[in-house]
């Protein structure tokens, strides 16, 4: 018998930035909160808006979970199997 497995989720990875943001947040809640929001990114990295700007480099996108009052700035690359983290508010 074989396993079926869902779709393969992309990696999470953070820009200098963002891993300092990261280092900051301290509340559990927040914390949790965040993981939530990767979560959602990793399983479908199209979710979040695509941010209007510059098409020289890689699009950005943000993606905003109001319940959990999360914002993520990210952008996906070419093969969709990594998200890179620019920017977390939390």
């Amino acid at each position: 018998m074989t396993r079926h497995h869902g779709p393969r989720r992309a990696r999470i990875t953070f820009s200098d930035s963002a891993a300092k943001q990261l280092e900051n947040i301290t509340s559990e809640a927040e914390i949790h909160a965040l993981d939530r929001a990767l979560v959602v990114i990793s399983v479908d990295p199209n979710v979040g808006e695509q941010i209007p700007g510059d098409t020289a480099g890689p699009r950005l996108r943000q993606y905003t979970d109001e319940v959990e009052a999360v914002r993520v700035l990210y952008y996906v690359t070419a093969l969709h199997t990594v998200v890179v983290v620019a920017y977390i508010e939390v």
